[in-house]
């Protein structure tokens, strides 16, 4: 979920031929939602199916969990027998404890899709493509919901700025003028350069 952004109810649903090593996929094709502890299967959320990119450290993790999996067995199962991986029990089994154990405490595994979409907005993925990824109906439901800023971004856009001026400054950045001046504007040489 946090290098992927998938919902629980996509995860829980995922089987193995769901997985394209190959093209580094998962294809989202269903989910599955448990209430009042019944299971219902359905379509993902939006009713779209979506190809979600799968960064290689984790995919290697899944290369190997998939050796010995048929195509229909689940990816992720329940910790004793198998079955349908459970939210409630996941969390009591060891996840709410992992994350108290890093300073967490609280943290849901919902969250970690925020996660996934946070850093991958951070390391300058096109907001399109995260929004595609996420299975969102919008770019800015996904800025809005999912792509919390971190501290340290209002100073990475500080330092573009910078490099931006540098540029200019050192005639470097003609890709920047327009072709024509509109009337009452100066171009973008004269606004920077000019003091």
């Amino acid at each position: 979920m946090a290098y992927c952004g998938l919902r629980w109810g996509e995860l829980a649903a995922l089987e193995a031929s769901h997985a394209d090593l190959a093209r580094r996929r998962l294809e989202v094709v269903e989910s599955v939602v448990e209430v009042n502890g019944v299971l219902t299967w359905g379509a993902p959320k939006g009713y779209e199916r979506r190809s979600v990119p799968v960064p290689a450290i984790p995919l290697e993790e899944l290369r190997s969990y998939l050796e010995n999996r048929e195509s229909d067995e689940l990816l992720s199962t329940g910790l004793r027998g198998g079955g349908v991986l459970r939210d409630p029990i996941f969390r009591r089994a060891g996840f709410d404890r992992a994350a108290a154990a890093v300073g967490l405490e609280g943290l849901v595994p919902h969250e970690l899709r925020h996660t996934a979409a946070s850093r991958a907005v951070a390391s300058g993925a096109d907001v399109k493509a995260v929004q595609r990824m996420l299975g969102h109906a919008s770019a800015a439901l996904t800025l809005d919901t999912d792509a919390d800023f971190f501290d340290d971004d209002l100073d990475a856009v500080a330092e573009r700025l910078d490099d931006a001026a540098r540029h200019v400054r050192d005639g470097l950045a003609d890709h920047l003028l327009t072709e024509r001046e509109r009337p009452g504007r100066r171009t973008v040489r004269a606004v920077l350069t000019s003091g």
